[in-house]
């Protein structure tokens, strides 16, 4: 079985796994306390706190644990907005994330808060213009990801960073996908990472935040970990995390060129391999082991399970699995085809004949799951008939209003019109995208007695 799901979690590392076993018989004392159990476990508390500030370029005593990424970006949230509530109650946040993110921005604004979405590009990075022109004067917080966690695409953090410091406004980043490759640069106020991502065990996070920054601890305060973090740490899992970051950070360099390697193979080949397909991200400026694209007429559940029996384990933001009705919202805010979505995230250590394989196998399920579901073998090329056609998809979910809009296509002479009836939210991001891959003009859509009516124009 080949584990090509890495920006999920990473398998633990063999570093991980030592650490953890040896603190499992030093490291389980209370580590406030001045007997010389607590003392021990003290000692290997405060190395981690050394060695995982290190890795991310901050003070020992800026650095808290959490019990994980997604409990350090709520703190760090709610704390950095509420250290400067005086300044005003606007936050600023990428469209594009995690949903540990948008949960805190959620509950801002249901208490009352302002924010501002930016939008971002179709690669999916955010222009530093666009968070510049989002800073207002009331402006408490603004946070951006380091790098995406479905398309793998690098934020221009330094930058934004530079002109949020500009302004006087701290900037949290959310660095669990790219912490084990390389330190976050610029001038960042808050910075948040999840060991599980890196090969350290689940359960772990990190909140750093620098001196200087505005900051009030929500709910009780626990005296442990800054008031920041309450309970009683998990201390093995700590040293492993912290000895799991600096052993791949060892390896990172090397390891980064290899998986930029295969990832670019996969780039490369899939579209020649699969036709009607849609690679996504940025082709430069993304993360060494990540590569995503989506397929024309596909069922994302039904690709992900052919590729589980062919023996790779890969994920997917496409609307049409079990997990969601809706597209993913990154592929929606990036404007790409969400349906027959895969995210293919190497671990370090993948071998190129596990990549050769997947390319092997993939055209052959692609093919498989679009003969199930009826797809065209190729886009029409009829041009008789009526001048505008309509095409009922109302209560069809993703990919099958698209696959009935190809087949229909050709029944319509040049510069005649397909209007697609459909509710399902997806059709709204893959009928453009099709249009765009097909060389047709979106007309838009209007309004109509049941779901939305999508205009297509026939161009050639």
């Amino acid at each position: 079985m080949s584990y090509f799901d890495a920006a999920s979690a990473v398998p633990l590392h063999p570093v991980a796994r030592q650490a953890l076993s040896a603190s499992l018989d030093e490291g389980w004392a209370d580590p406030a306390r001045l007997y010389r159990e607590g003392r021990r476990a003290r000692l290997l508390l405060d190395a981690a706190r050394e060695a995982a500030a290190e890795a991310v370029g901050c003070r020992a005593d800026e650095l808290v644990f959490t019990s994980s990424g997604t409990q350090a970006v709520h703190s760090g949230i709610a704390g950095a907005l509420a250290g400067r509530r005086r300044a005003g109650r606007h936050l600023i946040v990428s469209a594009v994330e995690h949903s540990s993110v948008l949960h805190s921005v959620e509950a801002f604004e249901a208490d009352g808060g302002a924010v501002t979405r930016v939008p971002v590009e179709r690669s999916g990075a955010v222009t530093v213009g666009s968070y510049e022109q989002a800073l207002r004067s009331d402006t408490a917080l603004a946070c951006l990801q380091s790098a995406n966690h479905e398309v793998g695409t690098e934020q221009p953090v330094a930058e934004v960073a530079e002109v949020c410091r500009a302004a006087g406004v701290p900037l949290l980043v959310d660095a669990a996908q790219s912490l084990g490759w390389g330190p976050v640069q610029g001038p960042w106020s808050l910075l948040t990472a999840s060991a599980h991502k890196w090969g350290g065990p689940p359960g772990v996070g990190l909140l750093a935040v620098r001196k200087g920054v505005r900051f009030a601890a929500r709910g009780p305060v626990d005296e442990r970990e800054s008031g920041r973090a309450a309970g009683f740490g998990n201390l093995p899992a700590i040293v492993a995390a912290a000895a799991s970051l600096r052993a791949v950070r060892a390896e990172a360099a090397a390891e980064a060129a290899r998986l930029r390697e295969l990832t670019e193979r996969i780039r490369a080949r899939v579209p020649r391999l699969v036709p009607d397909v849609e690679v996504v991200g940025d082709p430069e400026r993304r993360l060494p082991g990540t590569v995503t694209f989506s397929c024309l007429y596909v069922d994302g559940e039904a690709l992900l399970h052919g590729l589980d029996r062919e023996g790779f384990s890969v994920s997917s933001g496409s609307s049409c699995t079990s997990s969601t009705l809706t597209p993913s919202h990154v592929l929606k805010a990036m404007g790409v085809l969400s349906e027959g979505n895969v995210r293919v995230s190497l671990p370090a250590g993948t071998a190129a004949e596990d990549v050769e394989r997947f390319l092997a196998v993939l055209p052959g399920v692609v093919a498989g799951v679009r003969k199930e579901l009826g797809a065209p073998d190729a886009a029409a090329a009829g041009g008789a008939g009526r001048e505008e056609l309509v095409v009922d998809a109302l209560g069809k979910r993703c990919p099958v209003p698209v696959i009935e809009l190809a087949k229909a296509f050709g029944n319509v002479p040049v510069g005649a019109t397909v209007r697609v009836l459909s509710d399902d939210e997806a059709a709204r991001l893959d009928i453009p995208a099709w249009c765009e891959m097909r060389g047709q003009e979106y007309a838009g859509e209007e309004p109509a007695d049941r779901g939305t009516a999508y205009l297509v124009r026939r161009v050639s």
